[in-house]
């Protein structure tokens, strides 16, 4: 397959056409943004998106924060220049109204394309950028680049089998959250007792992570839990009320306690972080935090979960 692309351009030059677009809509794994893959792109299995069998050509998707959509739609709308690049251009959408932008690069040595799109999911942004070597370029060409953009969909939902099915670990207790989110396919998955994502800060929820570069000693471990627990996002004030070492399913682990103050909600919180260090320099770190008034009834339910975790 190395030689993939060099017989593909060919054939395309011979017949005088683009590369023709696949009959349907496929998701990114794990990812609420699908499009219609150009013939020869199939879905990437080290990142979510699509490339060519050789790896150089590629089209990666990404969730945003609602407001990067809105502040790219008001630099398309205004008047002034964009010191930073091209301006983006409207790209009307299979899901509406996205804003494009077309540049020349390079990537090491080689002359590239780049194209990047964003489009409002309400609550996300869709992000989808491609990258076209230039002596590709007059197959995967702008017009052939942008014919794929305009088939762009946003879902609502990741079906739940779906984000559990790409995690490395099993994920066998839910307890009744009603929101699961994958925050990084394949990664970092939250459950939260929010309705929707906008409210997730003023509910209990629980986000679940691998992490590497963790001490292999255990007399080490109780420093680096307090270290990494002064990294818990959204928190000020926070206080330490417990840390100490405990075993989670026959596996050395690391409880830390802190009661704080959400900073996004202005509301006092108390947190929970286990560490479950697994073999060499990982482990799995779960942060479940929520209003202090609810913590004896959510805390049994974020156990239930972490005892529930089950390696792959």
């Amino acid at each position: 397959m190395r030689h993939f692309l060099h017989v593909f351009a060919i054939l395309c030059l011979l017949s005088g056409a683009n590369p023709s677009l696949a009959s349907d809509v496929i998701y990114a794994p794990g990812s609420r943004i699908g499009l219609v893959p150009l013939i020869g792109l199939n879905p990437a299995k080290t990142f979510p998106g699509f490339e060519t069998a050789d790896q150089r050509v590629k089209v990666v998707v990404a969730e945003l924060p609602a407001a990067a959509f809105r502040d790219v739609e008001t630099v398309a709308k205004s008047n002034a220049v964009d010191p930073r690049g091209p301006k983006p251009q409207g790209l009307e959408t299979a899901s509406g109204q996205g804003y494009f932008i077309v540049e020349s690069a390079k990537n090491g040595e080689d002359n590239v394309r780049r194209y990047s799109m964003v489009i409002s999911g309400g609550t996300f942004s869709g992000y989808v950028a491609a990258q076209v070597p230039e002596n590709v370029a007059k197959i995967y060409s702008d017009e052939a680049v942008q014919k794929m953009f305009a088939t762009v969909a946003l879902r609502k939902e990741v079906p739940l089998e779906e984000q559990l099915g790409l995690l490395p670990f099993k994920l066998s207790e839910l307890s009744s959250f009603k929101l699961i989110r994958t925050l990084t396919p394949g990664a970092v998955i939250l459950l939260s007792d929010a309705e929707t994502e906008n409210n997730i800060d003023s509910r209990a929820f629980i986000i679940i992570s691998p992490i590497g570069s963790v001490p292999e000693r255990p007399d080490d471990r109780s420093r680096f839990a307090r270290d990494v627990a002064a990294t818990i996002p959204n928190l000020r004030e926070g206080r330490i009320t417990m840390s100490e070492p405990i075993r989670i399913n026959g596996s050395p682990g690391f409880e830390t306690r802190i009661d704080g103050t959400n900073t996004r909600t202005n509301t006092p919180v108390t947190v929970v972080q286990w560490l479950v260090f697994g073999s060499g320099k990982t482990a799995m770190r779960l942060i479940g935090s929520t209003p202090r008034s609810e913590w004896s009834d959510v805390f049994p339910r974020f156990r239930a979960v972490r005892d529930g975790i089950r390696p792959r």
